[in-house]
């Protein structure tokens, strides 16, 4: 005798209502409500917090990028300046 195993996938919005429901009633009442193994709503939740870690890192490094780029080019006008008054300095010298 052989034993197929079937594994059922679920779409995401199924997964979303799923956390939702464990969030209010919790994960072991979730689970046998709708016919699932407690393992699988834990992992649904873990990777939607890693996700949500993911693109909070992405947007944090973005900010970090244009604060960075801003400075370079406030330093870059202030070269400029420096460079054009050294210019104007030295002409007058002679």
């Amino acid at each position: 005798m052989t034993v197929q195993l079937h594994r059922n996938t679920h779409s995401p919005e199924f997964k979303a209502e799923a956390l939702k429901l464990a969030e209010k009633v919790g994960v072991a009442a979730a689970a046998r409500q709708l016919s699932l193994h407690e393992s699988q709503i834990y992992g649904w939740r873990k990777a939607v917090k890693s996700d949500t870690s993911t693109s909070q890192r992405e947007k944090d490094l973005a900010a970090e990028v244009a604060k960075l780029k801003r400075q370079l080019a406030e330093q870059a006008e202030e070269l400029d300046i420096v460079k054009k008054a050294a210019t104007y300095f030295a002409k007058n010298l002679k």
